[in-house]
């Protein structure tokens, strides 16, 4: 979705609502295709002293591996991103506070999508007490515990283990 923004850098007081979807199904990201649901975009776009304000909800479906126990994950997320959008900045303003446009287009899409990059979490659990798999069967732990030996102390570390008893 491209967004003129002559209209807001002019100084007018405007304001536009925001409510579409944008399709990620196709991205990858780390071999998968996370996106199960095209993410809702709703929110507004105003006029603020010479340079537009931001304000939206995205909603979507990801679904990713567990990265403990390798589990297929879907979970609905919902972020809130606000961005104050300018075509130029002021010497002494912080330029990481805006986002600075060259030009009067907005392409928002690409704004969302790298919004939403930023916003995923990185580490991606199935629940929050996951055991993960056995290091030495590969059995999912949440699922029940394996036959394999419980305690295999290093034997580099033994001598401290002793000491700690």
């Amino acid at each position: 979705m491209l967004i003129d923004l002559k209209k807001y850098f002019s100084g007018e007081d405007i304001s536009q609502a925001i409510d579409y979807t944008v399709d990620l199904s196709e991205v990858e990201i780390d071999g998968c295709k996370p996106f199960v649901t095209p993410v809702q975009v709703k929110g507004s776009i105003r006029s603020f002293a010479s340079s537009a304000e931001l304000n939206v909800e995205v909603r979507y479906a990801y679904s990713m591996p567990c990265n403990r126990c390798l589990t297929l994950t879907r979970k609905e997320l919902c972020h809130n991103i606000s961005h104050v959008i300018v075509n130029k900045l002021n010497d002494e303003e912080d330029f990481e506070d805006y986002i600075v446009i060259e030009g009067d287009e907005l392409d928002l899409d690409e704004l969302i999508y790298s919004d939403i990059i930023l916003l995923t979490p990185t580490k991606f659990l199935c629940k929050e007490d996951c055991k993960g798999l056995c290091p030495t069967c590969g059995k999912n732990l949440n699922e029940g515990d394996c036959a394999c030996a419980k305690q295999q102390t290093d034997p580099r570390l033994e001598a401290l283990r002793q000491l700690l008893q």
